[in-house]
């Protein structure tokens, strides 16, 4: 099958059939991907001790920030290749992964030398102390010297996805979990390198997977690949991909912000422990994130691709289907997380006050996990259909204009339950104001001749082919008692 057919197809198959397809390969990938933080978590919290833990989770910040311009380049590549390739403009689509290649290069070595420079004074800032401030440092220093790598191998992976190769993405991200699981142990317990190890396990199991993905990228069979002439940069190729790429960069530097107030509000209420129970927290609930996350990956190219193709109707169906499927995953991790908190921090710890700790922050946290994951679709979606700036709208709004007066003024009247009760707060007026916006492009497309859209809760069960009667009592029985998803029905039902 040629690479044309691959990217075409994404304005053909049934949605449902490319949904799982393009979700599936990014669910496992960053499944995997999550998996292997946890397992540097794991060895480090077992192997080196509570300390360590809290040290870890101060560097937290520190990686969102990394993380941060990587996904301005990476997201914002893959997008706009997505559009250009629904385009039929593959020349385009073309320059702008060359100028993708170069920019990643540039600020990995740009944010090394920065943050290198000034790294004890960072780690001070963002709350460490005597006593973690060693583990975080040294940690810190091996993760910065591989950042170049870390940011190309993970924006390669998210063109592997736009350009038709959700599976190889997939197998990237597999080989790094798999080398990093190797290698922490080897590294952390075999050669009695502790933390450091760790890292260094990190890098080298990325740089492995990032010299498979340039070989791929080489082969001039490929729908894009490595031409000397795309890598010099240009105004405007550039300023497409950081338009675009504004919005995952912000979600990012808004959760180094986040992470840095709730350390800080950690210690102050709690002490270093409390950091590593939110360490600890914050790895489990990343997982189920994740999987959300590599549901909105696996949309973006189809509604990127749908949407350059003027295809609406496949571009809300894509949606609907992404926000059910992101509704149930959240749903699951909630019952989970609330039912076997302890068991599950167990695994991290052997230490009976971090194991109480963190076990009441993370029922705490997941008060209102199961409408985080709409909130994450609605993101997304409006960042792959070219609309960055309520994209960025919606992370601002969530992660400052909501949570940071919460964790300025509930741990005044809560100390640290106020600091974990901030979280599900912010989350619950997040998806409410994104509720608001998805309502109003709904609305857009409809304006534009596209079908309209299934009512109440019908478009979560709809598509998940629930029983009739199940369909019938929760539409006509549940959803009218619910406001939000009262808003999404349509005109004539509301007067009728």
């Amino acid at each position: 099958m040629s690479h044309q057919h691959i990217t075409a197809e994404l304005g053909t198959k049934p949605i449902g059939v490319l949904l799982w397809q393009y979700s599936l390969p990014a669910i496992i990938a960053m499944v995997a991907s999550s998996l292997y933080n946890m397992v540097d978590s794991v060895f480090i919290g077992q192997g080196v001790g509570p300390m360590a833990i809290a040290g870890l989770a101060i560097t937290f910040p520190l990686m969102n920030l990394s993380a941060a311009f990587g996904a301005m380049v990476g997201v914002g590549t893959a997008t706009m290749i997505s559009v250009r390739l629904g385009q039929k403009n593959r020349e385009e689509a073309q320059h702008f992964f060359g100028n993708s290649l170069t920019l990643n290069i540039l600020i990995g070595i740009l944010f090394l030398v920065g943050v290198l420079t000034f790294l004890n004074p960072i780690l001070r800032f963002f709350g460490a102390s005597d006593q973690t401030l060693p583990y975080a440092r040294e940690y810190m220093e091996w993760i910065l010297y591989g950042n170049v790598f870390t940011h190309l191998y993970f924006g390669l992976n998210a063109v592997l996805r736009s350009a038709g190769h959700p599976r190889t993405a997939m197998y990237a991200t597999i080989l790094t979990v798999l080398l990093n699981t190797a290698l922490d142990p080897l590294f952390i317990y075999g050669l009695d390198m502790g933390i450091k190890g760790a890292a260094i396990a990190t890098v080298i199991s990325q740089c492995v997977s990032l010299c498979w993905q340039m070989w791929i990228f080489t082969r001039r069979t490929e729908v894009i690949f490595v031409r000397k002439d795309t890598l010099v940069l240009r105004p405007y190729i550039v300023g497409g991909i950081l338009s675009i790429g504004l919005s995952p960069f912000l979600m990012n530097a808004c959760s180094c912000l986040v992470v840095l107030l709730i350390n800080r509000g950690m210690v102050e209420q709690g002490g270093d422990l409390a950091v590593g129970a939110y360490g600890i927290v914050n790895r489990i609930l990343f997982i189920f994130a994740m999987i959300v996350m590599g549901l909105n990956q696996g949309m973006q190219p189809i509604a990127g691709y749908n949407y350059g193709a003027q295809q609406h109707d496949r571009v809300r169906d894509v949606l609907y289907k992404c926000i059910g499927y992101a509704t149930m995953v959240m749903t699951v991790g909630f019952i989970v997380c609330e039912l076997f908190a302890e068991f599950i921090v167990q695994a991290f710890t052997t230490d009976a006050a971090l194991i109480k700790m963190a076990a009441r922050g993370m029922r705490i946290d997941m008060a209102l996990f199961p409408i985080i994951g709409f909130q994450m679709v609605t993101g997304n979606f409006f960042q792959s259909i070219e609309q960055a700036g309520k994209s960025i709208y919606l992370s601002l709004t969530r992660q400052l204009i909501f949570l940071v007066p919460c964790l300025i003024v509930l741990p005044r009247f809560w100390g640290l339950d106020g600091v974990w009760i901030s979280l599900p707060v912010s989350d619950g007026l997040a998806s409410l104001n994104a509720a608001v916006l998805l309502y109003l492009q709904i609305q857009k497309f409809k304006a534009h001749g596209v079908s309209g859209a299934p009512s109440g809760t019908s478009w979560t069960l709809h598509f998940l082919r629930l029983p009739r009667r199940i369909q019938y009592f929760a539409v006509n029985r549940v959803a009218p008692y619910l406001p939000f998803f009262s808003m999404f029905q349509p005109e004539e039902k509301k007067e009728s």
